[in-house]
């Protein structure tokens, strides 16, 4: 509710107006007691207004829908809440993360996690929604976005989501590729997910380093400990007896 002014002029009027009435002693004690009961409902009417959009955002964020939200959906709302002060109202988000492809034994197999590694074949963003009267029963564009260490955008994808009553699923319909991706580096990206252009969750993940990545950075680190210890050794190589001798009889040639 909010307190709306620009009618405070003409109610200070009516309620003058029903002062003098009252005053007066002209009407009936019933009559007066319905002159105040009309001016007070006025008053309510003009000076409160209701909004339906927030009694139904606060019914949808009811304490049961905030039970069934997720420790990872919890995260990315309120990091979305510090980005930006504009929530849709009707929409919470239960559920937020990745769905990684990549070959095993048995074949493909799909992973839900936080994590994904530059070997997988790809990732799937996805999210789970619960919506509220508000919003139901209408179209939407859900855009993903993921972000890698360095801050560059590496996927995007918008799709047309028909929204109904409830919780719905909304799982991308199109890929990241990882393996073989010569642009992608490991680190802590970024998940966004926006709704008609308002942030509804920002969730951070890990992307690991590929077999091969690690390979090289095994061996990167093997030959720089070798070169340590290479000049080790030739710092504390011996000096031999001819090489004192040498020095000693140098050292009192520069004394005389």
């Amino acid at each position: 509710m909010r307190i709306r002014r620009r009618n405070s002029v003409w109610l200070a009027i009516i309620g003058a107006l029903t002062g003098i009435a009252v005053l007066s002693g002209v009407a009936s004690a019933p009559v007066t007691a319905a002159l105040l009961a009309l001016f007070v409902v006025a008053l309510i009417a003009t000076l409160v207004e209701v909004q339906p959009r927030q009694i139904l955002q606060s019914v949808s964020s009811s304490p049961l829908t905030m039970m069934k939200m997720s420790s990872q959906a919890r995260e990315a709302t309120e990091r979305a809440r510090r980005r930006s002060a504009y929530i849709p109202p009707g929409l919470t988000l239960l559920d937020i993360g990745l769905i990684s492809l990549h070959s095993s034994f048995d074949g493909m197999v799909m992973r839900r996690g936080r994590s994904v590694s530059l070997d997988d074949r790809g990732v799937r963003p996805y999210i789970t929604l619960s919506v509220g009267a508000a919003e139901a029963d209408r179209h939407a564009i859900v855009r993903f976005e993921i972000i890698d260490s360095n801050g560059q955008t590496q996927y995007v994808h918008e799709m047309k989501t028909y929204l109904r009553d409830g919780e719905i699923n909304v799982l991308a319909d199109h890929l990241l590729p990882l393996a073989g991706n010569e642009k992608l580096r490991e680190g802590e990206w970024d998940l966004r997910v926006m709704v008609d252009g308002a942030v509804l969750g920002l969730l951070s993940f890990t992307a690991l380093p590929s077999i091969a990545a690690r390979q090289r950075m095994i061996d990167r680190e093997a030959n720089a400990a070798a070169i340590r210890l290479q000049d080790e050794i030739e710092d504390d190589s011996p000096v031999s007896l001819h090489d004192l001798l040498r020095d000693d009889a140098q050292n009192r040639a520069q004394r005389r």
